[in-house]
């Protein structure tokens, strides 16, 4: 009996009436009219296309991360963890962003430093919001704000919903585990202070089963606190050897403030917890 023969390919569609579908779905001509660089120096365009790529990355990622906090709060763990996996490879893919950057000189960086003005990465919304999703909350960091309402409000909001790690806690409670009622019902709009009872679940949990959902989601969160980690003492270490201890752009401390964000770390217990295991 002859054997059916593969199907021959077609040759692709190359005929549109307007623009191509790959155009309507990623919008290519939007994203390419957005770097309106202000100096003559060359450099500048990767710094800004640089930034750019940073802040869509930023907003993947508070995309996942909310996603896996309505997951847990759904008690679907599956779903919750599929979304962290995917943000991990998203935060080594943000995390690579700081290699145009990582090698400028201080020469290089005032050949267009100025270009900037007052305008500094702390003042990211879809940062903040990714900062506020990993429980790092202060109602102060809303003050950049307050001139664009909009922005304030979806702050405000986001500042007074539980953070990832809110769900975390609350998702192990209705597991049996001891989370004390003062982190339960705690105010989720302040940043979340280690605790030693929270430390002890996580001692159990990890002194237990490997393989158990608990240890699992455990490792899952750890893996993303270390990236967080690398983002933040990779930012530091590119702008101490771009501009060393000068005061930062929109007059921030600069590398002192970033020192200080760099030796914060993201769910605590689950680190404090492995010196008792």
């Amino acid at each position: 009996m002859p054997q059916p023969q593969p199907a021959r390919p077609q040759a692709p569609n190359v005929e549109f009436e307007q623009t191509t579908p790959y155009e309507d779905y990623v919008r290519a001509s939007v994203l390419s009219r957005l770097q309106e660089p202000l100096s003559e120096d060359p450099g500048e365009m990767a710094f800004l296309v640089t930034t750019q790529v940073m802040e869509l990355w930023f907003t993947v990622l508070v995309h996942e991360w909310r996603t896996a906090a309505r997951a847990l709060r759904e008690d679907d763990l599956p779903a919750a963890m599929a979304a962290l996996k995917r943000s991990a490879y998203e935060l080594e893919s943000l995390n690579a962003s700081w290699k145009p950057l990582a090698q400028l000189t201080p020469a290089q960086f005032n050949a267009y430093r100025s270009a900037l003005g007052e305008a500094s990465g702390f003042q990211s919304a879809t940062y903040r919001r990714l900062e506020f999703l990993l429980g790092d909350k202060s109602a102060s960091m809303l003050v950049p704000y307050r001139g664009t309402p909009a922005t304030h409000a979806a702050l405000e909001k986001a500042l007074r919903e539980p953070s990832l790690y809110d769900e975390v806690l609350s998702w192990l409670a209705r597991r049996g585990h001891p989370i004390p009622a003062s982190v339960l019902d705690r105010d989720v709009s302040v940043r979340h202070e280690a605790d030693p009872a929270v430390e002890e679940v996580w001692q159990r949990v990890y002194a237990g089963d490997q393989n158990s959902d608990e240890c699992r989601l455990g490792e899952a969160l750890t893996e993303v606190a270390e990236l967080v980690w690398r983002w933040r003492n990779d930012h530091l270490v590119a702008t101490r050897r771009a501009m060393g201890a000068k005061v930062g752009s929109g007059g921030s401390a600069g590398v002192a403030w970033l020192e200080k964000r760099a030796a914060k770390t993201v769910f605590p217990e689950l680190w404090t917890a492995r010196s008792h295991v």
